[in-house]
């Protein structure tokens, strides 16, 4: 299957949530999917909400303004309306994401060796 995004998307599973009427009302979200555009947001049921709202990630502590560009049953696409896109995702790890896996995994194995050969010296 072919990539159509421009843009590499993250894989996350962050929950979130969206307020609108002007923070009036609310309801929780899972924010999937994200690239420095916008995200995959699920609920666990279809959803009413308005084109724009906002959407808060508790954990990261970000708040984002967020245009609906499509819906699919329990799920909406959303657009970065003010064109900030999440601090948390690094668009350079996205591009060659095996690399630095490889990368971190071979630190690892080295601090590992190190350790045994310590203990082994003791």
């Amino acid at each position: 299957m072919t990539e159509r995004r421009a843009q590499a998307r993250h894989r996350t599973f962050i929950k979130g949530r969206i307020y609108f009427n002007n923070r009036l009302s609310s309801m929780d979200c899972i924010v999937r999917d994200v690239t420095d555009a916008g995200a995959r947001l699920e609920f666990s049921d279809a959803v009413t909400l308005p084109e724009i709202f906002e959407l808060h990630v508790p954990s990261k502590d970000e708040h984002f303004q967020a245009q609906i560009k499509w819906r699919s049953g329990s799920q909406i696409g959303v657009a970065w309306t003010q064109g900030l896109a999440p601090s948390w995702i690094d668009s350079r790890s996205a591009e060659h994401p095996i690399a630095d896996r490889l990368a971190k995994l071979e630190h690892e194995v080295a601090l590992l060796r190190k350790r045994l050969d310590a203990m082994q010296d003791s």
